[in-house]
């Protein structure tokens, strides 16, 4: 048992020493397992539905916008219409 915890010890002080050389690597490895699931269809297909969902959004929020816009203007426009009304009543009398 001593035999084995002496191998980890000594592969733990390597590791250490090296450890620049494991970080390079590490980053290797994950710079190509990234690009392979990045390229995975089921990331394409997730993105894509991500990207149609926030176009969808987009456009609903444009529609309620401009909605809003309209009805805005409507209260505008009838406003200025009760005020030149008033003042046309005023103006007779």
């Amino acid at each position: 048992m001593d035999c084995i915890k002496m191998r980890h010890e000594d592969l733990i002080n390597k590791c250490v020493e090296h450890k620049h050389a494991l970080l390079f690597a590490a980053g290797i490895a994950t710079a190509i397992v990234g690009k392979k699931v990045l390229e995975s269809k089921t990331v394409k297909d997730a993105a894509t539905k991500g990207m149609a969902d926030v176009m969808a959004i987009r456009r609903d929020a444009e529609e309620c916008f401009e909605d809003m816009k309209q009805n805005a203007e409507d209260i505008v426009v009838d406003a200025n219409a009760e005020t030149k009304k008033e003042i046309y009543v005023e103006s007779k009398e």
